[in-house]
């Protein structure tokens, strides 16, 4: 048996005053450059009806047809309430209130996001009844909502439109679009009605038919974000969702299907879109207008890849429209029966064709850049293409959800036919590139293949089977050659459900094509000066919430035997702990529930049966330089929107893993070694 090192450490860090330009720690902090949020509602059309502190109650005369959708607007008084109060109502359509939610529950709207100073949760929400079109045709409550602790004033006067555009059923509080989902139906109240508002909390109300367009406002001092890794969009319940880059024209393009409600809006069925992130230097982001938003209510997009084809950027992507309406209804009989008589699809405009459009269509960004317009063309049934132009510079796709396939053609638009019916033989949301001499294809969540690039389509081999893919948590990786033949693979971090942070790694290859990953040097979250915990007797105070990271180098003295794991802790006790192992005789490194009274046991590798993409306990295998001494660097980021911590390793600059762990705010410290050493300890806080 080796040496046992046995290492606790409480930790905290004194706060120093920094700007976004600057950082004790040497490195400048990324700038993310957010689409400004401000919007104004503007309109000539006089009210349908007002409501006041005077006039709480009138008759309303409502629309015969709400498909052009209507605009709330009320003034609300908000102050701390128990229980649940009705703010607002039109009988059988749509009311508004404001009640206590419960702490613990972080289920769709993750309200627990943003909490009171008493450790509170009271919400505004408001609930729209929707008569959908499918069978029976059901009605629905379609529920959005804030916490109020998300305010810069939680209590006060603020100004509230709730606005129905068909599309979109969206809450602006005070000027800015704080949370929305996409209607499926419409309200079938018609006719004259009485509506209220409690005078309590509302001073007064105005009801306007149809909708009022909302119209941006550009500000030069649109908000912006610190750092691009584990970003996810602002709110308490908006997330990373697929992901698809492309490296053009000098701009690294990262394309990601926004999510609400963890995959629960639009009714449980997705509601996603693609919107847009790039950046020229991989310092300072743009966050761009959506390249392939949501505009009727029969949509709902899959995953698809952005490509370049006669020299314009376009992005590909599937209308899943089948979550919605049955096969039978959609436009996918014709585009099958088309296929399977001529061999090869055809092109359609689906506005001009029946049948609800479903399957593969694009947009093209008409400056190189951004300003997407979507073509409106049907190019194959296929719900999920991955399209892209091989070295060869010929146009290519692995057709995935609701087909299958390696296809060709030589236009975008149709003529698409199959050259290899059966490969990939597995997986989703895949993603090919070429890296000097060999080939990859990425499968989604599960999946992974490598050949020679001189070698046929048809020997692709497994390399997860070999134990040498570099899944290391990530949900769906998109890999790009960038500038200076370098490669990045970006990716989202499950959590809870569906979606979760945006995360960024550089990739490595190994003269044989093995490939490994590291973190971005560009991207590595800036940090105040590192305090060194040589000492292993060193003890500070708890971090509390704040983020942190630490190094280490682990020094191998028993090859054979030797492991060793960091303990990671809440505030007291062990309970949902995480345990960072690294197994020296099997060359393992995992994530696993942790106890102070022993080791974990070991966990799946991917090849084992292990689910890497499910980012919470798992193995990764065959470490690469981990046979003499090396470096571990680990990003725990505790964060109350994700109500627990990231925990990202880096393992001697050639293997990362990433974990979510639910519930757990990391405060303590543990390290155990045997047959290792841990030396030059170092933590240091992220700059937020």
């Amino acid at each position: 048996m080796g040496k046992k090192l046995t290492l606790n450490v409480v930790l905290v860090f004194t706060v120093i005053s920094i700007t976004a330009s600057c950082c004790i720690g040497g490195k400048t902090p990324v700038k993310v450059n957010l689409l400004s949020n401000s919007w104004t509602f503007e309109s000539t059309q006089p009210a349908s009806g007002t409501l006041s502190m005077q006039s709480a109650e009138a008759e309303l005369s409502l629309p015969a047809d709400t498909m052009k959708g209507f605009t709330i607007k009320f003034k609300v008084d908000l102050k701390k309430i128990e229980g649940e109060k009705e703010i607002l109502n039109i009988p059988e359509m749509i009311r508004v209130c404001l009640r206590q939610h419960d702490v613990q529950d972080r289920k769709r709207q993750n309200y627990p996001a943003y909490k009171m100073a008493d450790g509170s949760v009271p919400v505004l929400e408001a609930i729209l009844k929707l008569q959908l079109p499918t069978a029976n045709n059901p009605i629905e409550d379609m529920t959005i909502g804030i916490p109020l602790a998300m305010l810069d004033n939680p209590e006060g006067e603020h100004d509230i439109v709730l606005n129905f555009t068909d599309a979109h059923f969206t809450m602006y509080v005070d000027g800015k679009a704080l949370d929305n989902d996409y209607p499926l139906g419409y309200p079938v109240v018609r006719g004259k009605s009485n509506w209220k508002i409690n005078t309590e909390y509302v001073k007064n109300a105005e009801f306007f038919y149809p909708y009022i367009p909302a119209k941006r406002v550009e500000s030069k001092n649109a908000e912006t974000a610190t750092n691009i890794q584990y970003w996810t969009p602002e709110g308490h319940n908006n997330w990373v969702g697929d992901v698809a880059t492309l490296y053009h024209n000098g701009r690294y393009h990262i394309f990601y299907l926004y999510d609400r409600r963890e995959h629960g809006s639009k009714f449980g069925r997705g509601g996603h879109y693609f919107e847009h992130i790039s950046t020229a230097d991989f310092k300072t982001w743009t966050e761009h207008e959506a390249a392939a938003p949501i505009e009727e209510q029969w949509e709902t997009l899959g995953t698809g890849t952005p490509f370049v084809f006669n020299g314009k950027l376009c992005i590909s992507y599937g209308l899943h429209t089948t979550r919605i309406y049955p096969s039978e209804k959609t436009t996918l009989p014709m585009l099958w029966d088309e296929l399977n008589k001529n061999g090869k699809t055809g092109s359609h405009d689906y506005k001009t064709i029946a049948g609800i459009p479903a399957g593969s269509t694009y947009s093209i960004s008409e400056d190189g850049v951004t300003n997407f317009k979507k073509t409106h063309i049907l190019f194959h049934p296929c719900e999920n293409p991955s399209v892209y132009t091989n070295p060869e510079g010929t146009l290519r796709m692995i057709a995935n959800y609701g087909s299958k396939g390696t296809w060709e053609s030589e236009n975008i638009d149709g003529g698409w036919h199959c050259i290899d019916p059966d490969f990939p033989r597995g997986g989703d949301c895949t993603f090919y590139f070429r890296w000097n001499k060999f080939d990859y294809i990425l499968g989604g969540f599960n999946w992974m293949w490598s050949k020679p690039a001189t070698d046929p389509e048809n020997s692709y081999v497994d390399i997860v089977q070999q134990g040498v893919d570099y899944y290391n948590g990530l949900s769906v990786p998109a890999v790009s050659e960038i500038k200076d033949g370098r490669f990045l693979m970006a990716g989202w971090v499950k959590m809870r459900n569906w979606g979760g942070s945006l995360n960024i790694y550089e990739l490595i290859q190994l003269p044989d094509g093995r490939i490994g990953s590291k973190w971005m040097d560009e991207i590595v979250p800036a940090t105040t000066k590192s305090k060194n915990l040589d000492n292993n007797d060193k003890i500070v105070q708890p971090t509390g919430e704040k983020p942190f990271m630490l190094t280490f180098d682990v020094h191998p003295s028993d090859i054979k035997n030797g492991k060793m794991s960091v303990l990671l802790l809440p505030e007291n006790g062990d309970k949902g702990a995480c345990e960072f192992q690294i197994r020296l005789d099997g060359m393992y490194a995992q994530y696993a529930n942790g106890s102070l009274s022993n080791y974990s046991g070991k966990e799946k590798s991917l090849r084992e049966g292990g689910a890497p993409h499910g980012a919470h306990n798992y193995a990764i295998e065959k470490l690469i330089d981990t046979d003499k001494p090396f470096t571990v660097r680990m990003v725990v980021k505790n964060s109350n929107k994700f109500g627990g911590a990231l925990i990202d390793t880096e393992i001697a600059g050639k293997r990362t893993m990433i974990s979510y762990r639910p519930d757990l705010t990391v405060s303590n410290l543990r390290f155990r070694t045997e047959g290792a050493d841990v030396k030059n300890i170092k933590i240091a806080e992220l700059i937020e």
